[in-house]
């Protein structure tokens, strides 16, 4: 007779052989383990962030002491009157840059891509620059020129035309619309230029045919075709925007306008005691608003395949002839430039070479000075943060496409069961707000007994999660045209799937992973909206020393920081280009 005992052991080792037969075949299958592995991670960067920061707006005490479930800070919130001027502010704010931006973007990008007008290709080209500049600069720049005490083209304007007060003043959400508006013209100029570069040219020809005038064709054949992108860039924009703190920063808290981002800063950091459950109750109310926006971006973005024109054939867009007025054209496009680049450029050149900020004259030889760039360079302070910030973007953008290209391979190529839910997480870092994001890592890592709160790893990590959907746009576009015979044939043969990976689909993946890197590398050496709120002294980047320059007064040594940041970041750029060209040189012997 059998006993219990013996029957208890029996079981026991069955289910033992049960649990190691499924685990030898969970290893033995390599789509399975890839999508578990980067459905863990992309989870965990995910939600962690996402439910610490509902946690902490739900709760009674301050951040890291324990209390009780409540509803305070949402009642406190929504019942005080400023709170619905914050919210008229805020998208007052976003939807006037947005739309700002995306009409400046719009015009460049015809008069560039689609007219006759001298120096089109110059245009073209340097749209970009700006992304190599830091945001938070830009925004320092305007209030040098339109400060209505201090301007330098307020003060010029004053003594051509005799006034007593300053005609402009970027203090108000009119400025802050201006400055964001320029600041957000080349991203949208990426989306639009897309769409005209791929239109079909048959379509005009028609028309014209037809005895449509340009205006015609552009009323009726042009403008439909590009509608979609015009309203993805006015969406993007929108929530960049209202998610923004590097303007709000820098001109909306000197002058006493309440958005959304600072709200959240002045409630975590600018008050005292500071009151993180509040700043976690608004950062939800702007999580939930840039979701719903990032949504209907997608949703457009999806739903804009059927305004499609590109079939196999190769397309050129039709050129334009403007006749006498693309001079004109050049003209408009030209002004565009002066405000994105060439002013802010230069008044940053300018304020970092001479003792103090004064309108050009001159004695301005006597005041030009290298002390500014001197004593950055010889800084303690300023070195570490370089340092820190050159850490962060090498490791961290490197990190980060290596996460795109296996969560890219997941959602495009693998059949495993599982990929969808780790395509819907990685909507949610496209809707996280830098000031939300880092309330949410706040709360996360002060209860999570893992040593990183103060350190440059809770700021890798913070990176990593708002920015994996720029690496990933760049790697799902360019994995979707890799064909799966070499990977299947390099596993048929023995080779691990990582083996795989490393030796035959990043090789193949190495424009798009470039083009990623480059992209997350110069956002993350110049990042300040999620850093300012997750920094300590000993690991401190350079968005909030330059910002803490800002408040000090000290513009010289400011502007020349932000100048050596510009050139890092196109030695990083070079430098990545070259690795690249030199990798596939050697792998072509």
């Amino acid at each position: 007779m059998t006993s219990v005992k013996d029957t208890t052991l029996t079981d026991s080792a069955a289910s033992g052989r049960l649990f190691d037969r499924s685990l030898r075949a969970f290893w033995q299958n390599p789509d399975l383990v890839v999508v578990t592995v980067v459905g863990i991670v992309i989870a965990y960067l995910s939600l962690s962030p996402t439910l610490m920061l509902f946690y902490g707006s739900f709760r009674s005490k301050a951040l890291g002491v324990k209390g009780d479930f409540t509803l305070e800070h949402y009642i406190s919130a929504y019942s005080d009157p400023l709170t619905y001027e914050l919210f008229f502010n805020s998208f007052v704010f976003a939807s006037g840059s947005a739309i700002l931006a995306t009409l400046l973007a719009a015009t460049l990008a015809w008069i560039s891509i689609r007219t006759n007008a001298p120096f089109r290709r110059l245009f073209e080209l340097t749209a970009i620059v700006p992304n190599v500049f830091p945001p938070v600069m830009l925004a320092v720049a305007w209030t040098v020129l339109l400060s209505p005490r201090t301007g330098l083209l307020n003060r010029f304007l004053m003594e051509i035309f005799g006034l007593d007060e300053a005609p402009l003043n970027i203090y108000s959400i009119e400025g802050m619309i201006f400055v964001e508006a320029l600041i957000t013209t080349p991203l949208a100029f990426l989306l639009i230029s897309a769409a005209l570069y791929s239109m079909d040219p048959a379509l005009e020809e028609s028309a014209r045919v037809a005895g449509s005038t340009n205006i015609q064709v552009a009323r009726r054949i042009t403008f439909p075709i590009v509608r979609p992108a015009l309203l993805a860039a006015f969406m993007l924009n929108f929530v960049r925007a209202i998610e923004s703190f590097d303007t709000p920063a820098i001109i909306a808290l000197p002058a006493r306008i309440e958005v959304f981002t600072t709200k959240i800063y002045r409630e975590a950091i600018g008050a005292f005691p500071p009151n993180q459950n509040l700043a976690a109750a608004y950062a939800v109310s702007l999580l939930i608003i840039t979701m719903l926006f990032v949504y209907f971006y997608r949703r457009l973005t999806v739903r804009s395949e059927r305004y499609v024109t590109v079939t196999g054939r190769g397309y050129r867009p039709t050129i334009i002839d403007l006749g006498k007025w693309r001079y004109v054209a050049s003209g408009i496009a030209g002004l565009i430039l002066v405000l994105i680049v060439v002013l802010p450029f230069s008044v940053l050149i300018y304020v970092s070479f001479v003792t103090y900020v004064h309108v050009p004259g001159p004695q301005t030889w006597e005041l030009l000075t290298l002390d500014n760039y001197h004593s950055n360079l010889t800084d303690e302070r300023t070195y570490r943060a370089l340092l820190n910030s050159l850490f962060l973007a090498v490791a961290g953008a490197t990190l980060c496409m290596l996460l795109a290209a296996l969560t890219a391979w997941v959602t495009t190529k693998s059949k495993a069961r599982g990929r969808g839910v780790i395509e819907a997480l990685t909507f949610i870092p496209w809707a996280f707000p830098g000031t939300a994001l880092a309330i949410g890592l706040l709360w996360t890592y002060v209860y999570m007994p893992l040593p990183i709160y103060g350190t440059l790893w809770i700021l890798l990590i913070a990176y990593i999660t708002r920015f994996l959907p720029y690496g990933l746009r760049t790697m799902t576009s360019t994995i979707v045209q890799l064909h799966d015979d070499l990977p299947q044939a390099s596993m048929a043969c023995g080779a691990s799937f990582l083996t795989t990976f490393r030796r035959i689909m990043l090789p193949l993946l190495r424009p798009g992973f470039i083009a990623g890197w480059i992209i997350l590398a110069t956002i993350y050496l110049r990042e300040f909206s999620t850093s300012v709120f997750l920094y300590s002294p000993g690991a401190e980047p350079l968005g909030p020393l330059l910002y803490h320059f800002y408040i000090d007064g000290n513009l010289g040594p400011m502007s020349s920081l932000a100048i050596v940041v510009s050139l890092v970041s196109v030695v990083l750029i070079v430098a990545a280009r070259r690795l690249g060209r030199i990798g596939a040189e050697f792998e072509n012997r």
